[in-house]
């Protein structure tokens, strides 16, 4: 069964760079809904990391949603005062939006950086740059064992009896502690993997590879598929207007709006579609077989 991100790097990183710039340059609650929803579902199928990621994006939801009517008080419909001040429908809408297009597009990109491995990255700008694809492929494997020797680090901190988390300032001088060991383990380390490559001639002179990676007849489908779904997208959501202030004022239900929202809800479900494709394929195989 060929899963989406078994699918080439190139039409991989295209999909993910296409459905995160759509999210991030729009303020349409309607692209931002499907978004969110889209990308909620594929890191859930893909990623499988438990609860924790998606309650630290509701914290983030909730935080951004009620922080802008708190410092922004534009808009026509108020809904009630505190302390003097208006909190407006308007701000309150605007904030919710602005929120679910932040999330989204950190789930997109959890996602990218989960499909994207080391070895894509350097298939993709091995030749094109070997420095840039060197410093790529280090700063996702960094993002992941930061975060192991984060956890090393405290634990090794705590049997010593440095800090203890019931007191809050001993517990904040042990986290600076231990952000100081792990930023100078970052640096030190960082340092020696660089003369490390630069002792072995790394960018110098033409570069081979082995390629694991083919860019076949379904690659480029799928690639063609995302750029016009993104084309559509795009073109769609040029005439859908929102006027957030004083009052709302939109043109979000026009027929070409529309017919950017298929293209983008299409866009959004592809891994989806691909990914149940195969396993329907799988399934009926299995059982022929």
């Amino acid at each position: 069964m060929r899963e989406f991100h078994e699918y080439n790097p190139i039409t991989v990183a295209a999909y993910y760079l296409c459905a995160t710039a759509v999210t991030m340059f729009t303020m349409n609650p309607v692209v931002i809904g499907i978004s969110l929803f889209a990308s909620v579902i594929n890191y859930i199928l893909y990623a499988k990391n438990g609860i924790k990621p998606h309650l630290f994006s509701l914290v983030l939801f909730v935080i951004m949603a009620a922080v802008n009517p708190l410092i922004n008080h534009n808009g026509m419909t108020v809904l009630f005062y505190l302390n003097d001040r208006p909190i407006t429908a308007e701000a309150a809408i605007y904030g919710v939006t602005a929120a679910g297009m932040t999330v989204a597009a950190l789930y997109w990109l959890r996602l990218f950086t989960k499909a994207m491995t080391s070895d894509k990255l350097l298939y993709l700008f091995g030749r094109l740059s070997p420095k840039i694809s060197l410093i790529l492929s280090m700063a996702i494997r960094y993002t992941e064992l930061l975060r192991i020797r984060w956890r090393k680090i405290s634990d090794a901190q705590k049997a010593l009896g440095l800090y203890d988390d019931g007191n809050l300032i001993d517990a904040l001088k042990g986290r600076a502690r231990v952000l100081s060991i792990l930023i100078t383990w970052a640096l030190e380390n960082g340092i020696i993997t660089a003369e490390s490559m630069d002792a072995r001639g790394y960018g110098t002179g033409r570069r081979t590879s082995f390629r694991l990676f083919r860019f076949r007849m379904r690659d480029g489908l799928i690639t063609a598929i995302c750029a016009a779904a993104t084309a559509i997208a795009v073109i769609g959501l040029n005439g859908a207007d929102v006027v957030w202030y004083p009052s709302i004022k939109t043109t979000l239900f026009e027929p070409v709006s529309i017919m950017g929202y298929v293209g983008f809800g299409v866009l959004s479900i592809l891994p989806i579609i691909i990914n149940t494709k195969e396993a329907i394929r799988w399934r009926y195989l299995s059982c022929a077989n």
